[in-house]
Parts: structure tokens; C-alpha cells; sequence
């Protein structure tokens, strides 16, 4: 008796539908054919035990199994609900009439449990579009696949539940959520407040002013100076996500299987890899592509601690996605594309020693061990990175204070502003929606300069020997100053400050 069951399969952030056709005949064997990896070979294991464990068992005849399309390469234990469901109809052990107009998926325990599945937000997203019934998945996964509305969605905890559904033994209920009101009512402060931070008024600013304009930035100073304390809090002055955002980061993080018993994220992603992190880890890849932490930064913060630490190739693969804010991953038979606009905030000490120019340092470091550890950092890279600020150490007295410092919530009441006023600005183009993301055609046209202010850039690029590259970053960011101070041009003042904020740019540093 021939059967056909569906699953899926996700590719990137997408899923594709997958027809499991199971056929039983006179014989003897189990043939599984469809190009699927070792995981899914092996569930026929994990199937015999679960089904008889539950009172079935596989049937001792002719067992072939397609995974179609077959030339798709399949991955995953998630297609062990749906092959042991489809065994045991094509048996006739049980009746299923509407099996095929559902999307099964799920990894099979031996006692007949589930486990939870990658990609379940995609998946569900690609059965409503594909016109199922419903889908029933783990009841780990349920949150997340709810969030897609017109389609019942139904939480298992053991293959017995979805035979007596089919059976019709036992009814059960879609899970239903009401995505908008979940996605408010999580919509909490995040951990981390400015208002914990003694001093660093002017780092402070920077932070303020990069996330205003989703600028890169990165913190240069000595150890113990509160470089990644400055960084862990960003996310709390980022404008609070859309719902459009919540979902294209809940379905990365789904997709990457970082989501557990969870619903929709509401709040932005930090990531922050250690330095010995490898390429394919920055931005995804691998034998089966997932996504890197580039692309699980996407609308959030990705912070690399100790810039110059991490291997030159690791940083320079970073350079187009930072350009064009998406990650292409090619295969000789298939191209994944994963998105990845994130804010890029990096820190770095001095020196090796970590103490520059501090005649009081314990350790100095020589100008040739200055400029090699510098070097790391290629000018490419570094022109992608609109602010350079130094931090210093915080004065005791300062650490003394019992006055609290403002909180996050008042700066970002100034942040959400400032972007709101970008948003009108670039309403009528598709691929900008703040400053950093403006190209040098809209530089020149959202940052025309008066005489005065042009007079001072030229004389600050003269002078500081700031570099070519340095010029079209200070428009951008004194253009986010401006709106900042809701100015509608941009002034000297405003030009001023952002001369600032190209500290390696400057004589000295990277020459």
C-alpha cells in the first residue's frame, strides 16, 4: 500500500515542503532513498523501538520510504514522527483519511517521547502558504510555530497522541496565540541599564549617538576601563524591535535551533563570540549551512571583544556582510541567503600591554610591537566602522557616587526619536532606513554642508591628518547628531563632535 506524509525541510531561513512516500510490499528490507544523511538513515532504529514501545511495530515486509524531491538533500531526525506515522498507515495499522492535510514533523524518542525540531517557525510559515490544515510538531516548538496564525498548530508530547487524533480516540486542541499581544506584553527592559555605569558621560554620548544612527563603533582603552560593561548595554537605548523585526529574528534563531519552549523574541539579540571563533562560526556555513553569528546579530548588537585577537581572515569575511547587510553562502548545488543587519561594536586595548602612553603602566609596549598588534585591523574593515572612541578609566570619585546616572530609558525615549525622524527621512527607499545605512549619493544629499562647517572639516582633515576614508563617515554621524537635537541642518557644532569620534584615523595610531 503506498502512502504519502509531509514534512519539511528548511534551507536558509526557508522551508521547502517535503512528500515522504512510503510503500509496503511482499519482501523483506527497509530502503530509504531521497538523498537523506546518516540521522534520518538511522531512524528506523529509533522507530522499531518507539512503535513498539507503544503497542505497534514495524511490519516485516518491503518497507521502501522517497524523500521527494530527490534530489534535495534532507538532513535532521525531525522526519521521524512522519515516517513512523506513514508506516504504520501504509500497514494499515491505523487509519489516517486526512493525513495529508498536515505537516508532521518531530525527532522520535524511544519510549514514543519527542524531541524539539530546528526551523519550526519557517516551516510553519511555509505549510500556511502551502495550504495544510494544520501541523503538528513537539510541544517544545509549539510557541514559536503558534505565532503563524490561520493554521492549527498542535504541541505533542508522544506519537500516540497523533495516532489517536487520527483515529479520532482523543481530540486536541491547537495551540493559539495572538501574536501581537504576546509580542507586547514581552516587550520587557532588557537586563543590562545605563543608569549602573559611574562616569563615561562621553562615552555615554557615543553609544547615544551610534545607536541614534545604527552606527559601528568601536571602544579603545586600557583593561578594566568598562569597555565590554559600555557594550552589554547598547541593546538597552536601541529603539524597541517592530513586530516585522521580532519575526525575522525569531525565525534566524528558530532556524538555528536556539529557540526553547520560547514564543516570539521581543527583545534585540547580543552576541558576543570569543575570539578564537572561526569563520564558518562568524558567518555561517557548513557542510549543512546554518547561520554564523553574523546573521543571529540581525537586528541586534554583535560585540567582539579584543578586536585584534580574533585571526585576520576571521575579521576580513566580515567585510561584505557589514557592506551589504545580508550573507551569501554558495553550494555547488544550491545558494542560502541569510540576512545579517546588525551593529557592530567592537573593543581593543591600546597596546599589547593594554596601557598607551601611561607613563605610570606597569608593562610599555616598544612602537614596532604597537604597530604590528594595530596592523591587525585592516583599513578595509576599519572604514566600515563609523566611531573610534577612546575610554579611560574611571576616576574613584566618580566610582564613589551614590547619585544614580541616567537610566537607559531616558536615553533611548531620545534614541527612538532620532530614528523616527530617519524613518520619515528615507520613507520612500526600500534598503534605508537610518543614517549608517546612507550611501555616498544620499551624504551628499542629507548632509550639505554651509561654508563654516566645510571650512572646519577641511581644516580638521588637514591638521588631525585624518584620512580620506574618515570623510564620509563624519557626515553621517554628525548628520545623526543632528537629528539627535532635531536640527534639520547639519552644523558646525554637529561636525565638531563628530571630528571626534575618528580616533585611528588620526597620526599615530594606524598611521
Amino acid at each position: 500500500m503506498l502512502v504519502k506524509v509531509y514534512g519539511s525541510a528548511v534551507f536558509g531561513v526557508e522551508a521547502s515542503k517535503i512528500t515522504v512516500e512510503v510503500n509496503i510490499d511482499k519482501g523483506v528490507g527497509y530502503h530509504l532513498v531521497g538523498l537523506p544523511d546518516n540521522a534520518i538513515k538511522e531512524s528506523s532504529y529509533r522507530i522499531a523501538a518507539a512503535l513498539k514501545n507503544n503497542g505497534y511495530q514495524l511490519p516485516g515486509k518491503k518497507i521502501t520510504i522517497n524523500l521527494a524531491p530527490a534530489d534535495l538533500r534532507k538532513e535532521g531526525s525531525a522526519y521521524d514522527l512522519t515516517l513512523a506515522i506513514g508506516i504504520l498507515v501504509a500497514s494499515g495499522q491505523i487509519k489516517a483519511d486526512e493525513i495529508d492535510k498536515y505537516i508532521i514533523m518531530g525527532e522520535l524518542s524511544l519510549d514514543g517521547g519527542l524531541q524539539p525540531i530546528k526551523g519550526a517557525l519557517s516551516i510553519a510559515i511555509k505549510a500556511r502558504e502551502e495550504g495544510f490544515k494544520g501541523f503538528f510538531l513537539p510541544i517544545q516548538n509549539v510557541k514559536e510555530a503558534a505565532i503563524v496564525d490561520g493554521l492549527d498548530v498542535y504541541g505533542i508530547e508522544n506519537v500516540t497522541q497523533v495516532i489517536d487524533f487520527f483515529e479520532g480516540n482523543a481530540t486536541i486542541e491547537p495551540t493559539v496565540i495572538n501574536t501581537r499581544e504576546e509580542f507586547y506584553k514581552t516587550l520587557d527592559f532588557p537586563e543590562f541599564d545605563f543608569s549602573d555605569v559611574k562616569g563615561q558621560e562621553s562615552i555615554k554620548r557615543c553609544m547615544e549617538i551610534a545607536a541614534a544612527g545604527g552606527h559601528n563603533i568601536i571602544l579603545i582603552g586600557p583593561p578594566g576601563s568598562g569597555k565590554t560593561m559600555l557594550a552589554k548595554r547598547l541593546p538597552s537605548i536601541l529603539p524597541p524591535m517592530t513586530l516585522k523585526e521580532a519575526l525575522e529574528t525569531t525565525k534566524i534563531h528558530s532556524v538555528a535551533g536556539k529557540i526553547k519552549d520560547a514564543g516570539l523574541m521581543s527583545q534585540r539579540p547580543f552576541r558576543s563570540p570569543h575570539h578564537t571563533a572561526s569563520s564558518v562560526s562568524l558567518v555561517g556555513g557548513g557542510s549543512y549551512p546554518q547561520p554564523g553569528e553574523i546573521s543571529l546579530s540581525h537586528n541586534g548588537v554583535l560585540f567582539l571583544d579584543e578586536l585584534p585577537e580574533f585571526k585576520r581572515e576571521v575579521l576580513e569575511v566580515m567585510r561584505q556582510p557589514l557592506e551589504d547587510r545580508e550573507v551569501t553562502i554558495s553550494r555547488a548545488k544550491f545558494t542560502i541567503t541569510y540576512p545579517s543587519s546588525f551593529m557592530l561594536v567592537a573593543s581593543m586595548n591600546p597596546s599589547p600591554s593594554g596601557f598607551f602612553n601611561d607613563p605610570g603602566a606597569p608593562v610599555s609596549s616598544s612602537p614596532m610591537e604597537m604597530q604590528r598588534y594595530l596592523s591587525k585591523i585592516s583599513g578595509p574593515l576599519l572604514d566600515r566602522i563609523d566611531i573610534h572612541v577612546e575610554v579611560t578609566p574611571v576616576p574613584f570619585e566618580k566610582l564613589t557616587e551614590t547619585r544614580k546616572a541616567e537610566s537607559s530609558f531616558e536615553i533611548r525615549k531620545r534614541v527612538t526619536r532620532a530614528r523616527e525622524i530617519q524613518t520619515k527621512r528615507f520613507e520612500s527607499l526600500e534598503n534605508v532606513h537610518y543614517n549608517a545605512q546612507m550611501g555616498t549619493k544620499l551624504v551628499r544629499e542629507y548632509c550639505e554642508l554651509e561654508p563654516v562647517s566645510l571650512e572646519l572639516l577641511k581644516n580638521a582633515m588637514e591638521k588631525l591628518n585624518l584620512s580620506a576614508r574618515a570623510y564620509d563617515r563624519i557626515l553621517k554621524v554628525s548628520r545623526t547628531i543632528a537629528d539627535l537635537e532635531a536640527s534639520d541642518k547639519v552644523e558646525s557644532m554637529h561636525i565638531a563632535e563628530a571630528i571626534q569620534y575618528r580616533s585611528l584615523d588620526r597620526e599615530g595610531w594606524l598611521g
